[in-house]
């Protein structure tokens, strides 16, 4: 999970170049290595110039050496980034100039007494950490054969007096022993390093992974520290908060009904909660768990609203299975009708006709309705969306509605902008706030101003493509706790001539058109909320 959303795949790290590349590295530290010693050798031939222990015995030797050794070494520091040809033969060369090299410099400078015998153990040691097999072996027996044939051959010259052959025999066996120790030791490395770069490739991997797996989640992640400040998000939390995310930002300055929830967590609150975001629109469940022990948090941000859609679609797709139902609807009031008709054939007396008429009709107005409910479910996608003037829509509908249910001017009271135009299909609109209305009217007291449609403060202000509330209360006894999780349920209903059909198609209506149908608290009433986009006229 990182701090930026991106959609991007990630690059995954591919697991090549084994401990070639490492010994390749290794061989450019040699060369490094090759020159600083072949210049200090340089130096020495040329500023000292006797002074000290080099050249002592042949100056002009020493300097010539120095001078070729120190050309070989830039030529070989030259070549370091080339890799044509075999690494072996590079080492093998530049390792066996390296020894004849520092052999006619210890020549030069009084024999393997001068110590720049011991500075073939270096090389040695830098040979045996990168070389393979039985060429370390190799570079001790040159260097071996280096430094015994230097030593007889002074003797050979007379140039010192005796065999005085165990030191020299004791430089021989420390090439030997430096050669094979660093050998194994060279292989304990690059074996570890090959290791670690497993599991390094292995990591870098699984973190793209993860952070793939994170950013396609449909739940918002977000990693605070212990002050509440923002370190890492996925693109999902920044889309349901509905702002920008920036790193450092505080949870509170983002979003602070989840901060104060995160706040409660700390003291010991729950777990998992929803919450309703500001706009209104969007109520998700805010889950915390620990992410470290220095107090980070990791915060589950889940759309409520999507489980709702899916929810939703579900009940859709039983639709075939309720069809089911409402032919045993249908066949009660049915057999009811038939059972009356047989009845007022039969029947001289004008009362009992009257009443078997009123029975035939309930029962017929009754089916006509619980049809023409289920129609309205197939009618939801067939959305055509306008910008409609919400005023004189509004007193519009009442008036119409009024036709039917007497003058409705005294018992509903409208607060609306004038200029407020939002965009909606106009025949959804109407049968949503039919239905809405409708019970609103149904369960007042009947009083003035009984039913308020109105609309929040910031409606007349808002620009096109933002959301406006309207509000449809009424003065009624309200909604029961037990009946508001299954008010938009489908075929559920107090109203004994009722289908149980009205809110869960205006819901859906509401849906097609982008809008939210929501139920508020008692106000005293019922209160629902229609969210509706704004638009251009």
């Amino acid at each position: 999970m990182t701090a930026v959303a991106s959609d991007s795949k990630p690059d995954f790290v591919a697991l090549s170049g084994s401990g070639e590349e490492s010994r390749w590295t290794s061989l450019r530290y040699f060369s490094i290595y090759r020159l600083a010693i072949a210049s200090v050798f340089l130096a020495a031939s040329w500023i000292y110039r006797g002074s000290l222990t080099f050249g002592s015995q042949d100056l002009r030797l020493f300097a010539v050496t120095s001078a070729a050794y120190w050309v070989f070494a830039l030529a070989a520091f030259s070549s370091r980034g080339s890799r044509k040809g075999s690494f072996d033969f590079k080492l093998s060369v530049q390792v066996v100039v390296d020894i004849v090299a520092l052999t006619l410099l210890m020549y030069a400078s009084g024999g393997h007494r001068s110590g720049l015998a011991f500075m073939m153990l270096i090389v040695l040691a830098g040979a045996g950490l990168v070389g393979q097999g039985r060429l370390v072996v190799f570079y001790a027996a040159v260097a071996t054969l280096a430094v015994l044939g230097e030593h007889a051959f002074r003797i050979l010259t007379g140039s010192i007096q005796g065999l005085d052959m165990v030191p020299v025999a004791i430089t021989a066996a420390g090439f030997f022993a430096v050669s094979v120790i660093s050998r194994y030791v060279g292989q304990r490395a690059m074996t570890n390093e090959e290791l670690a770069r497993r599991r390094g490739v292995d990591l870098v991997n699984q973190m793209h992974i993860n952070e793939r797996v994170i950013r396609d989640m449909q739940d918002g992640a977000l990693v605070i520290d212990s002050d509440g400040r923002l370190r890492q998000w996925n693109p999902r939390a920044q889309l349901l908060l509905g702002v920008p995310l920036a790193a450092g930002m505080t949870i509170r300055e983002v979003a602070p009904e989840v901060g104060q929830h995160v706040e409660s967590w700390r003291g010991g609150g729950e777990h998992a909660v929803p919450v309703r975001l500001p706009d209104g629109a969007r109520e998700i469940a805010v889950r915390i768990v620990p992410a470290s022990e220095r107090g980070d948090l990791l915060v589950y941000l889940e759309d409520l609203g999507r489980l709702q859609d899916q929810a939703r679609e579900l009940k859709l797709a039983a639709l075939g299975r309720l069809t089911a139902n409402m032919a045993h609807e249908i066949r009660n009031p049915l057999s009811s009708i038939t059972h009356a008709a047989e009845l007022l054939r039969e029947e001289k007396r004008a009362e009992t006709q009257a009443r078997l008429t009123r029975i035939i009709n309930d029962n017929a107005h009754r089916i006509e309705r619980l049809i023409r409910d289920v129609l309205e479910l197939g009618r939801r996608d067939r959305v055509q969306p306008e910008s409609i003037r919400l005023l004189p829509f509004l007193e519009g509908f009442l008036e119409e509605l009024g036709l039917h249910q007497g003058d409705l001017t005294s018992r509903v009271t409208i607060d609306c902008p004038a200029d407020l135009v939002v965009r909606c299909d106009r025949v959804h609109l109407n049968q949503i706030l039919g239905n809405l209305v409708g019970n609103a009217l149904r369960y007042c007291n009947g009083e003035p101003g009984s039913v308020m449609l109105w609309v929040s403060p910031h409606g007349s202000a808002a620009t096109p493509g933002e959301r406006v509330e309207l509000h449809i209360v009424d003065n009624g006894c309200g909604i029961s706790d037990t009946l508001r999780s299954q008010v938009f349920e489908p075929f559920v209903t107090t109203y004994s001539k009722g289908t149980g059909l009205g809110l869960f198609i205006a819901r859906e209506l509401a849906a097609a058109n982008e809008a939210a149908l929501d139920l508020l608290d008692n106000a005293p009433g019922a209160h629902f909320r229609l969210m509706l986009r704004t638009a251009n006229e």
